[in-house]
């Protein structure tokens, strides 16, 4: 199984912890601007993600996974996202990060 954790610059962050394993993490780009950032994540049991709000007063939440959209493989969480995309106007576009944002 595998779910998509969402960051936004600025808003809050999602960390994986302890039985997610971080695959590939894709910027979402609109209108040039840096909307989002999507990581797609094995789950390899159920567990909570960390959600860090950046803006003051800063706090931290444990959700478990189960709230999350579960997708039988990689290739049909990077569709949901490819489909996000193509959904939107001309000038949104994804771009694949180097290396997926790991933070625990």
């Amino acid at each position: 199984m595998y779910i998509i954790l969402t960051s936004k610059p600025g808003q809050y962050r999602s960390e994986a912890t302890g039985g997610l394993r971080p695959l590939e993490a894709l910027a979402y780009h609109y209108e040039g601007r840096h909307i989002a950032t999507f990581t797609i994540a094995e789950l390899q049991q159920e567990t909570r993600v960390r959600i860090v709000e950046e803006t003051t007063p800063a706090s931290i939440n444990l959700v478990p996974t189960r709230f999350f959209e579960h997708f039988d493989t990689r290739e049909a969480a990077l569709d949901s996202l490819t489909h996000l995309v193509s959904a939107s106007h001309a000038d949104a576009r994804l771009v694949v990060l180097a290396e997926p944002v790991i933070v625990s």
